[in-house]
């Protein structure tokens, strides 16, 4: 009984609104898993595709925080993107995609 207590108790701390849009998240992975649809396009998840240490592709991003040979920082549709190196430069971008070169030594998520 003390684990359905702390399941309502912790679900009690919660507003309102954090629990719907849990319950909708949820709900979209759902459709998405149950319908073999991909996840990128219908729940705005960000791709990255790294090429050795030397290229970066992302696509599904919003906007770009920052950008510096050292940093560039990047607003995805869920989280933020933080990649790290040296000489990093971005080649081209558009709406949907970018691709970045130089010297990746990591890549962050960020919520």
């Amino acid at each position: 009984m003390k684990k359905g207590y702390r399941k309502f108790r912790n679900n009690w701390n919660r507003t309102r609104d954090e629990r719907k849009e849990d319950e909708r998240t949820s709900g979209k992975e759902l459709v998405v898993e149950s319908l073999h649809l991909p996840k990128d396009s219908l729940l705005g998840a960000s791709i990255v595709t790294i090429t050795g240490n030397a290229d970066v592709f992302v696509e599904n991003y919003k906007g770009i925080i920052e950008y510096t040979s050292q940093v560039i920082l990047l607003q995805g549709k869920t989280c933020k993107i933080k990649i790290c190196g040296k000489r990093l430069n971005i080649v081209y971008y558009t709406n949907e995609d970018m691709k970045i070169s130089g010297c990746v030594e990591a890549v962050h998520y960020l919520a």
